[in-house]
């Protein structure tokens, strides 16, 4: 095998959802691959194939030395909402030693997930922590490429898997506002092809990384209800009702279901682009190839990515 099949890349959270798809995608090219995780002694999905190392966002020349080497750098690393010693402001510091890390280090390229539409004037901190750091690989001098997943779908996804686990057990579902505004679903491993192969360019790029289909919220719930085998009433509440009802599951199950800053940008319809769809798996094929198990078991926000040290990756 040549020497670029051997290249190291670095993948953080490989253990995780779309690092996983990632990393698979990359041994498969024949390449090396290290996981940075909040995790080092989680058992891992790829034996002895994924070198481990620990995130160490607060040791700079340990993170940096973890890197040294790498070729490329894939990162997935974020948090979806403040809770207990994470936060959106903690995730930005970590990224940003991140991004100082892979710079010393003289990592060529940098794959970064961010989501679409995020403006640093954003009412909502995850949209602004994401744009500032979008503005930080930039001035990074890193050559990059940044991909703005919407919705991001799988077997392993926790926004699908929980929509079908509720109307799999609820015969009622309900949604907040009109339920009119748009999600463009991209699926896993159309984000990890997407993000390998710009892994290799050179120039770089901004891209948004969503599937070929939008649904309206309340047709997106319609979908996965009719894909189960489930007949759903919809009911059209408040935002605030929507809370205090995902506020009372939450307790129920032992999870954050979804915060009120996650409602409100879902209203806000920020998880669509105007773009040419770069994914091509649809998610209504998806679902039905898929009905018989998504849903059956609730997919736990808290236990996947909060109860361990350092952060998560997406």
């Amino acid at each position: 095998m040549g020497t670029v099949g051997r290249e190291l890349h670095v993948v953080t959270g490989a253990f995780g959802f779309t690092g996983r798809y990632i990393a698979r995608r990359l041994l498969a090219e024949g390449r090396r691959v290290l996981t940075l995780t909040g995790q080092p002694q989680q058992a891992s999905p790829f034996g002895r194939e994924v070198s481990v190392a620990p995130f160490s966002f607060d040791d700079p020349v340990r993170l940096a030395s973890s890197l040294r080497g790498a070729a490329v750098l894939y990162n997935t690393y974020w948090v979806r909402f403040d809770w207990g010693g994470e936060s959106y402001e903690r995730a930005v510091e970590n990224t940003r030693a991140l991004f100082t890390a892979a710079r010393e280090a003289g990592v060529r390229r940098v794959v970064h997930v961010s989501i679409t539409n995020p403006s640093e004037d954003s009412p909502f901190a995850y949209f602004r922590g994401k744009a500032l750091l979008e503005r930080e690989l930039r001035e990074s001098g890193v050559s990059h490429t940044i991909l703005r997943p919407a919705v991001v779908f799988g077997p392993e996804d926790i926004l699908i898997n929980n929509i079908a686990w509720i109307v799999r057990r609820f015969p009622f579902f309900a949604v907040p506002g009109d339920g009119r505004y748009g999600l463009q679903p991209i699926y896993v491993d159309d984000l990890a092809e997407l993000a390998v192969a710009n892994g290799s360019g050179s120039e770089d790029s901004t891209l948004d990384a969503v599937g070929p289909e939008i649904f309206g919220f309340e047709e997106l719930v319609a979908l996965i209800a009719s894909s189960v085998g489930r007949r759903v009433r919809v009911f059209h509440v408040s935002p605030g009702t929507a809370h205090a009802l995902t506020r009372v599951l939450g307790r129920l199950v032992g999870d954050v279901v979804l915060t009120r800053e996650e409602i409100d940008g879902l209203m806000a319809g920020l998880l669509v682009s105007s773009a040419e769809p770069t994914g091509t798996t649809r998610l209504s094929d998806w679902l039905r190839a898929n009905a018989a198990t998504v849903g059956r078991r609730y997919a736990s926000e808290l236990a996947r990515h909060y109860r361990r040290p350092a952060g998560k990756a997406l």
